[in-house]
């Protein structure tokens, strides 16, 4: 009886097991996906630059791409910053600047999917922010900062020309909830909005699928 029973408390621990590594590998799996979906919606948009949902039942469209060159990273901002959306990709702050605009131009994103990255950018970093007219824009970091989520004035839209990425912080905690933002600013770097797309990480096959460069 003892060994049936340490044997049925095995089980269930290893299934236990198998259950969180299939949810924590979950979580990454479909962070990838989606952009990689949002990425073909992105790059399928017409000459008005009108883009069509990722997915049948999307909610939001990509409205801006956003590029890293050192640590080789596009991704593809999408319409809104909420929670839903943020599943998939970072996420315009609606109050903030539109990229379409210039201004404090806010995008938030998840510390441990999308936007887990911003903890290895430092200042001089390069940001290159493409808009759905095809124009882009260089800008350089100038300073990570830690805020509290109560400072409003970070997506203040007349708080300057600038770029700012938002997630939450620290980016290692088990505890999901954190009043903690970090915050990457970014000032414009050069000449305003450029004509042209920029060139791409990812090359867009003709039947939708696509392959890393």
């Amino acid at each position: 009886m003892l060994v049936r029973a340490r044997f049925g408390l095995a089980i269930i621990a290893l299934t236990v097991g198998i259950l969180c590594l299939a949810q924590a590998a979950y979580i990454p799996a479909k962070a990838w996906l989606s952009q990689r979906l949002i990425a073909v919606a992105w790059h399928g948009r017409d000459e008005a630059g009108e883009t069509r949902r990722p997915w049948p039942w999307a909610d939001t469209v990509p409205i801006a791409r956003l590029h890293q060159p050192r640590l080789a990273v596009e991704q593809y901002v999408l319409q809104g910053a909420s929670g839903r959306n943020l599943a998939f990709g970072p996420a315009h702050v609606g109050v903030s600047s539109a990229p379409s605009q210039s201004g404090n131009i806010v995008i938030s994103g998840h510390r441990d999917t999308h936007f887990a990255w911003l903890r290895d950018l430092q200042p001089g970093d390069e940001l290159l922010l493409e808009r759905r007219d095809r124009r882009w824009r260089r800008y350089r970091v100038a300073e990570t900062s830690v805020h509290h989520e109560r400072e409003s004035g970070l997506v203040d839209p007349l708080a300057g020309d600038q770029l700012r990425l938002l997630t939450c912080y620290p980016f290692v905690q088990v505890d999901p909830g954190t009043p903690w933002r970090y915050l990457i600013t970014a000032f414009p770097d050069g000449a305003g909005w450029q004509p042209g797309p920029m060139e791409s990480l990812w090359q867009i096959r003709s039947d939708g699928s696509f392959v890393v460069l």
